[in-house]
């Protein structure tokens, strides 16, 4: 799989207590009628844990949409609620991206936590369903010979 700055939302980015959104938005350009990424193959966004949650909290995590870069007046377009103790190091997930979405120009990530310690560093970026399965991550250190 080929990654680029493009489609990546957050690269080790601390999400922190009530709202936080992604360090990146994506623009889909203003066109009309707009670009439905979620029509066709499963598109979405994968998101790996990089530092593990706080302990006791809850996550919420969500791809918006807005018509504004700033991501002001954001719609949900997809949720998914997980506890700390799932979100530990090298845990990833794939929220998906319903057909006939976005509907407005640019989409983010934002994550929003309660109770315990709230903060969850998190790496994401949008790609295709199909392409998940094919990510392997490694420890650190190891050697090929």
């Amino acid at each position: 799989m080929i990654l680029d700055l493009e489609t990546r939302l957050s690269s080790a980015q601390a999400f922190t207590g009530a709202a936080t959104v992604s360090t990146n938005v994506i623009d889909l350009g203003n066109t009309t009628p707009k670009r439905q990424i979620g029509d066709g193959e499963p598109e979405g966004v994968e998101v790996v844990v990089t530092v593990a949650a706080g302990a006791g909290s809850t996550h919420t995590m969500e791809i918006i949409q807005s018509a504004a870069s700033a991501m002001t007046s954001p719609d949900i377009i997809a949720s998914m609620t997980i506890l700390a103790a799932v979100l530990v190091a090298g845990y990833k997930f794939f929220l998906a991206i319903p057909p006939g979405f976005p509907t407005k120009q640019f989409i983010a990530l934002r994550n929003t936590s309660t109770g315990g310690t709230t903060t969850v560093t998190l790496t994401a970026w949008a790609t295709l369903q199909s392409m998940t399965d094919k990510l392997q991550t490694y420890a650190k250190g190891y050697a090929i010979s």
